[in-house]
């Protein structure tokens, strides 16, 4: 699989828990895909979760990335009860909440947890990656050229989507392409056990436990089978990186084959990504901002929610990235400094509070938009 990224300091899959999939790429991707609107921020650490075997280091986005930090826990790890006991218990729930015997004796028979899945959440290696670094590596000219080709290849699949969603076709593309380079890496761990051993494990277990929870109902709607079931190692699952909760809400069966199939059909997971844009609060008549220069004299920390018309902004100096005045337009946008330390500059719309829900990072956000607007461009 792949090295995750997590750049706000928060773990939370939507909420982020760390990172970013791609990337590195996968890495524990919580969801966050349903997060309320996080206030820009500048650069903070990036923390990056060990690559899995064989996977170089691709772009960001990851289940890590998508748990809220109230749901991280403390590192200060309590006694954990028999495993087979605990196991016991979660059937019971299971079954109360519906689950089959059939789908429960598939699921967790033999199950046992998975050490390597407790060493990654334990050892995350903390490092500071600036923005122009963090760029070169999400959203290389070659992830570019791919994309392109990835959208010419997928437009008669795509654009039904995108028009019945509101969600361009473009960032659509981005995402995947950030998320799992395009369906590429998309996990190597199978995501019940995975979650089980979360779950057991002191540290974030009502969190985790309720993920499973969600994960044996998408197997027990005939979704998926547990073998089939891979993901990240905190339970980020295919090629859209949704965890359990996000794809119980989200997730779509666009081709009516009765299966929500974000592994292996490409409409599923378009639609389903487009779906949760749109649930999001996507608007289709806006962009997601645009890079901006600021004068050596600016006072950097009006960077940040606050919105600001393009006329106030231009009157305090900001100008388009070519240096020349933005438009006198009454739109409001904020302004998003990512690096105090370097002098990229972005004024951002509705829509890039929208990505943030996806994965609540500065960094990642960016690069959606920005490999978004690359993917337009001829």
């Amino acid at each position: 699989m792949r090295m995750v990224w997590r750049q706000d300091g928060i773990g939370s899959r939507t909420f982020k828990p760390l990172a970013i999939l791609g990337v590195f790429a996968l890495g524990a991707c919580v969801q966050t895909r349903t997060a309320a609107p996080v206030a820009a921020r500048p650069a903070v650490p990036v923390i990056a979760e060990p690559a899995y075997p064989d996977e170089a280091p691709i772009a960001p986005g990851q289940p890590a990335v998508k748990v809220a930090a109230e749901n991280l826990g403390s590192l200060d790890v309590p006694p954990n009860p028999d495993f087979s006991a605990w196991l016991r218990e979660i059937r019971e729930e299971a079954r109360s909440k519906g689950i089959r015997e059939t789908t429960l004796n598939a699921a967790l028979n033999n199950l046992q947890p998975i050490p390597r899945v407790l060493e990654l959440d334990r050892n995350q290696p903390e490092f500071k990656l600036t923005y122009r670094q963090y760029m070169e590596r999400v959203v290389p000219q070659s992830r570019i050229e791919k994309g392109r080709k990835m959208l010419a290849e997928n437009r008669a699949l795509i654009d039904p989507i995108a028009k019945k969603y509101g969600v361009p076709a473009n960032y659509l593309v981005a995402f995947w392409g950030v998320e799992t380079d395009f369906g590429r890496v998309t996990g190597g761990f199978q995501v019940i056990p995975a979650l089980a051993t979360l779950a057991h494990d002191g540290r974030r277990s009502s969190f985790f436990r309720r993920e499973l929870m969600y994960a044996l109902q998408i197997v027990d709607e005939g979704n998926i089978t547990p073998d089939k079931m891979v993901g990240s190692w905190a339970g980020a699952m295919g090629q859209c990186q949704f965890m359990p909760s996000s794809f119980v809400r989200f997730a779509v069966d666009a081709d009516g084959d009765g299966r929500k199939d974000l592994w292996n059909d490409k409409r599923d997971v378009f639609a389903s990504a487009a779906n949760y844009l749109s649930q999001s609060g996507w608007k289709n008549s806006e962009s997601w901002g645009r890079a901006v220069t600021l004068p050596k004299t600016f006072d950097r920390k009006l960077g940040g929610e606050a919105r600001r018309t393009y006329k106030t902004w231009g009157a305090l100096g900001v100008r388009d990235a070519q240096g020349k005045p933005l438009p006198a337009s009454d739109q409001s946008a904020a302004l998003v400094i990512p690096d105090m330390d370097e002098n990229a500059a972005f004024l951002v719309s509705d829509n890039y509070f929208t990505i943030l829900k996806w994965n609540r990072s500065t960094f990642y956000a960016l690069a959606v938009g920005q490999l978004a607007d690359a993917l337009a461009k001829r």
